[in-house]
């Protein structure tokens, strides 16, 4: 019986990890006016045999701190103890948003529009080119830790690209309770990626500031599935749960400004013409109740107590 081939060397910003080795590396990006240094993390794990090499990533968005803590927790357990291939991960790619408590950088640009970047663009340009030119060419597919934003609550969900075979299977593999395909945004990490021919899958659940606990523990099953599923890890303890297809999917919006008190449970089934939430005014003249357009599962609910008129309350799908 034939040897298995070794894998290859990892290099990222001229730092080399050889195969079975791990080694936490850093990218500087930029300095803060008091002169500190703010890098960027990563985590490499280099597996003895060849395989695929998979991006685990959170806190593209800075206030989305779900995905950051469940990478923290899968680092503290060792969880990326691979056989074959490699992971990268990176806890916290956005580390100005992260301190300031904020989905952007400082000069209020949004680090996920502004991929590929640029090398003498603005801050959030400057981040998205040293990632795109250090990590992206290391590999072959990716996992992106999301969280709703705004106070918006995203029950458990994976998007994938859609005619992207890759990207739908391990869209698959993770078993989130919903999934769908979701068309690539300019300037997002994502489309940067996929026009690389990454296959990059991205992970919504729980919402900005906030530790959801469901979110955590569903996001470590469904990262750790995914390595399963691409050989990573010698193990078959694959959950076989099937996750729910949404085909198609809408925003319900708020008809009057007021008092927005939701109704429904978020991941519930709902059926047409059913209660969804009521808004009120603060006097207690009028009432209006939002009713579901369609059958289907409520994938995300807003948590914003004061609405605005046009307001996303609750996304649909089915």
């Amino acid at each position: 019986m034939p040897l298995e081939e070794e894998n290859r060397t990892i290099t990222i910003n001229g730092n080399a990890v050889p195969p079975g080795k791990n080694k936490l590396l850093r990218i500087e990006i930029a300095r803060l006016p008091t002169g500190t240094l703010i890098d960027i993390p990563v985590h490499v794990f280099n597996g003895k045999k060849a395989g695929p090499t998979l991006l685990v990533q959170a806190g593209l968005h800075g206030d989305e701190v779900n995905g950051v803590e469940t990478l923290r927790r899968m680092l503290e357990n060792n969880d990326f103890a691979i056989k074959k291939g490699a992971v990268i991960v990176v806890p916290i790619l956005n580390i100005f948003g992260f301190i300031h408590f904020s989905r952007d950088v400082p000069d209020g640009k949004d680090v996920n529009r502004s991929f590929p970047g640029s090398k003498t663009g603005s801050l959030a340009s400057r981040i998205a080119y040293h990632y795109t030119q250090q990590i992206l060419p290391q590999i072959d597919c990716g996992l992106d830790l999301h969280t709703g934003g705004a106070q918006r609550h995203n029950f458990p969900q994976i998007r994938y690209t859609e005619n992207d075979e890759m990207s739908k299977k391990m869209a698959d593999l993770f078993n989130a309770p919903f999934l769908f395909s979701s068309g690539l945004i300019r300037g997002s990490f994502r489309k940067a990626a996929h026009k690389m021919g990454k296959s990059i899958i991205v992970y919504e659940a729980g919402e900005s500031m906030r530790f959801d606990e469901t979110a955590i523990r569903l996001g470590i099953h469904g990262i750790k599935n995914v390595m399963l599923g691409l050989g990573m890890l010698e193990n078959d303890d694959i959950d076989p749960r099937p996750s729910v297809h949404l085909t198609s999917r809408r925003w319900v919006r708020a008809p009057r400004a007021g008092m927005f008190i939701p109704e429904v449970e978020n991941g519930n089934r709902i059926t047409k013409g059913q209660a969804l939430g009521t808004i009120t005014d603060t006097y207690a003249k009028k009432n209006k109740t939002i009713k579901a357009p369609f059958d289907g599962y409520a994938i995300c609910v807003n948590h914003q107590a004061v609405v605005n008129q046009g307001d996303a309350l609750f996304h649909i799908g089915r």
